[in-house]
């Protein structure tokens, strides 16, 4: 096997919680990623209030000044409208391939995508007990995490990237108000990172948390919320780059 295959570099943010006035607003954002990375990976909240309006202004910036391949995955801003499929169309035909529990390949590594969803972190998790709400929004979260294990199980690459918009671990949700953290992710996404041995996940959602942590396995999760990129990289456009070998090193 060549040892000398060139590193896919891996662009990411999320937040951009596009408006119907930000049209140009991400120029800099995609002709960076352009020039810096191989794959841009959109983690969510890509429209403010879920409308189709705002999904046509962000898919014209992605036509006119992305030049790379765009995965997406929607987050919970981009269902704010009940309009999410429309959203999602939009964005398609503008180039991105939205990931909701898909999976798909680039230079030999593969990528899983689902939204995710709340319920908080390790012995503070909400569990499926009491009133029929409670148990339906813990099987979201379930479901959210049953997606994402079969997405990764089709996966038949050695190497293997997850996008969510809610935080799988508490830590890069640390600097939130602790009441919020049930609403910022939960437990069960970490899961499906650890039993597929994930080289590395992003999320978003969590603006005022960390930009970057482990899960329990030891797995790279990165913050890539807009408002955090922001905070901790002001000299440097709001993206996360990150090299990774497609072979089996």
């Amino acid at each position: 096997m060549s040892m000398d295959l060139k590193p896919l570099r891996i662009a990411a943010a999320a937040d951009l919680h596009c408006t119907k006035t930000s049209r140009g607003h991400f120029q800099q954002l995609f002709v960076e990623a352009s020039r810096a990375a191989d794959v841009l990976l959109l983690c969510g909240d890509l429209t403010d209030y879920g409308l189709p309006e705002e999904a046509h202004v962000l898919a014209e910036d992605l036509r006119s000044y992305a030049t790379l391949p765009v995965l997406a995955i929607l987050g919970n801003h981009d269902f704010e409208s009940g309009r999410s499929d429309e959203v999602g169309r939009i964005l398609t035909e503008a180039g991105a391939k939205m990931l909701d529990g898909e999976c798909c390949e680039i230079a030999g590594i593969g990528f899983a995508g689902v939204c995710g969803f709340g319920g908080g972190f390790g012995r503070r998790m909400l569990n499926a007990w009491g009133e029929p709400l409670i148990k339906a929004f813990v099987q979201e979260a379930v479901d959210q995490a049953m997606r994402l294990e079969r997405a990764l199980g089709r996966l038949e690459t050695a190497k293997r990237v997850v996008m969510l918009h809610y935080a799988p671990i508490r830590e890069t949700v640390e600097g939130e108000c602790p009441e919020l953290f049930p609403f910022l992710g939960s437990t069960r996404l970490e899961g499906p990172l650890n039993r597929f041995n994930v080289q590395m996940a992003f999320h978003g959602h969590a603006h005022n948390g960390q930009p970057e942590a482990k899960t329990s396995a030891g797995v790279p999760v990165y913050n890539v919320a807009l408002p955090v990129l922001r905070r901790t990289q002001p000299e440097r456009p709001w993206l996360r780059v990150v090299e990774l070998k497609g072979n089996d090193e």
